[in-house]
């Protein structure tokens, strides 16, 4: 049998990095990494924007809401809002109506970076799409909605 270090075993191992599962994860890393990269400047992680943008967008949500929204397990977002918490960005409180649930609420510091992470978002979105053209950037579009379709 064959070991990873082996060089017949690796041989092998490229056919699966032509793979388009294998593109879709490579571009899903260094996406995330430039995201993480351009973020650093206002003081959020990659991941924790999206969250924000929730929470810009529909004011304060239950902590559930915010875990069904993102499609993350519950300790990912746990841990995300406690540390947005601990930055100053949301604060955490018992819902009036049912003392279970949390209810998570920009700041105003969050309210102040709102405009910053918009403009970190166009970088982004420059960064990755830069050399394709208007109709390729459509078509792209396109594909990754449907290939999001088929995931989900």
């Amino acid at each position: 049998m064959r070991a990873p270090g082996d060089w017949a075993y690796n041989q092998r191992v490229p056919a699966i990095r032509d793979t388009t599962s294998h593109a879709i994860a490579r571009v899903s890393r260094l996406h995330r990494a430039a995201a993480e990269r351009l973020l650093r400047r206002s003081g959020l992680h990659a991941g924790q924007e999206l969250l924000m943008m929730l929470l810009w967008d529909h004011g304060p949500l239950p902590q559930g809401e915010l875990i069904e929204q993102l499609g993350l397990d519950a300790s990912t977002v746990t841990r995300m809002v406690q540390r947005l918490e601990q930055s100053g960005f949301v604060r955490r409180s018992r819902s009036a109506t049912d003392r279970r649930a949390v209810i998570v609420a920009p700041t105003a510091a969050a309210q102040a970076l709102r405009e910053q992470v918009g403009e970190i978002w166009g970088e982004l979105e420059g960064v990755t799409l830069a050399g394709l053209s208007a109709a390729e950037q459509g078509e792209l579009a396109r594909l990754l909605s449907l290939v999001e379709h088929n995931l989900t």
